[in-house]
């Protein structure tokens, strides 16, 4: 798709948003101050985004992407700036992807806010207006560099949809058995119906027409084994039962099995891996050829653990195409969403200031029942 393109002439015209330094010195980068918001681009249409770069120091989770479509009342795509091009945690590494990639120096790799480049090569079109703005929600003043490359043409695009992303986090999960590991018989409950569409982690939850093309995944392993079996399901248009896309377990939604591996595709893979980061995960699958259509509504789901037993942190990022500017959802307020750390003993820091518990999940017969089994197993 993308090499025939590279054949076809037009007459759109090509332009950049960059921090360069309008002096002709070498400061090339905008400091935003704590709490300040700032418009890095803003773009008169009709027209496409067609690459994003940023580099940064840190401030991975504490600034937030904005981006708004046709003069929108709010954004269709806010997100932490690391967490949007991939990257969760606020942790740096090196990956790529079709659509997103990050790179730094290998002495920064799994470690917290260094300095990072991040790419993103999603095409993103609107009629009217584009506005790129970048929050700095952190208490010290943050340096940014960015191209943000464009273009723009005589008449819209015809049949061209917004591009969307938003940011979700539960810490913890409100799982009805944490202490129960995965893939043992006192884990492997019945979740179906409408106790699995109103118990399992939401990564997307919208209405209107469009298609969802991916997202990444974010957790965090407190209980320190596998995290994962956990069955995807998508219900498109309304709840039903089956809904309209069942998987088989988390790393296989992920185009993955037996676990996660160290690796990073295009489509698919771990842009960080929780071997090499004590317990931390963000992986990646994007739908590119296979979009998950919906005319009225989408709800994308996953069990966190199977029948949502485990209480790990989650966070997530959603990519889908609107037929109109839909709102994001707005992220959890700053100290909501940074990382949990550990101490020196590689304990997790239980700090309820950065907490941002999801709902509990009631209790039903079968998980008193397997609760019972386990605690008189151990």
């Amino acid at each position: 798709m993308y090499m025939k393109q590279l054949t076809k002439l037009s007459d759109s015209k090509t332009g950049r948003f960059s921090s360069w330094d309008t002096s002709g010195r070498n400061g090339d980068a905008w400091r935003i101050e704590p709490g300040e918001t700032k418009v890095l681009a803003d773009i008169k249409g009709p027209g496409a985004i067609t690459h994003v770069w940023m580099t940064q120091r840190n401030h991975y989770r504490e600034c937030l992407l904005k981006i708004t479509w046709d003069n929108a009342e709010k954004p269709s795509v806010f997100v932490p700036l690391g967490d949007f091009f991939g990257l969760g945690h606020g942790i740096v590494n090196s990956y790529q992807s079709l659509l997103f990639s990050a790179s730094c120096k290998p002495e920064s790799v799994n470690q917290f806010n260094q300095g990072c480049a991040l790419n993103s090569y999603v095409q993103m079109p609107f009629h009217e207006r584009a506005v790129v703005e970048l929050v700095n929600e952190s208490n010290e003043p943050h340096r940014q560099y960015f191209y943000i490359d464009y273009e723009t043409y005589d008449r819209p695009e015809p049949e061209t949809g917004y591009f969307h992303a938003e940011f979700r986090r539960v810490n913890p999960f409100g799982g009805w058995g944490h202490e129960i590991r995965v893939n043992t018989p006192q884990a492997n409950i019945v979740n179906k119906e409408k106790q699995a569409w109103n118990n399992n982690y939401v990564i997307l939850d919208t209405k209107g027409r469009g298609h969802y093309i991916g997202c990444n995944l974010s957790v965090t392993n407190f209980q320190g084994t596998w995290w994962g079996e956990g069955d995807d399901m998508i219900w498109v248009d309304g709840y039903k039962w089956p809904p309209d896309l069942h998987g088989t377990g988390s790393e296989d939604y992920l185009n993955q099995a037996w676990g996660m591996q160290p690796n990073a595709f295009l489509r698919n893979g771990s842009s960080i891996y929780e071997k090499h980061t004590g317990g931390y995960q963000t992986s990646y699958v994007l739908h590119v050829e296979n979009p998950v259509r919906f005319q009225k509504e989408i709800k994308v789901t996953i069990e966190h653990g199977h029948g949502n037993h485990l209480a790990n942190e989650m966070s997530s990022v959603a990519y889908w195409y609107a037929g109109q500017p839909v709102a994001a959802v707005a992220p959890p307020p700053v100290g909501q969403r940074l990382p949990v750390l550990r101490d020196n003993q590689r304990r997790w820091l239980d700090d309820a200031t950065h907490q941002c518990p999801g709902k509990r999940i009631t209790l039903n017969k079968e998980m008193r029942a397997m609760k019972k089994q386990w605690q008189s197993k151990k």
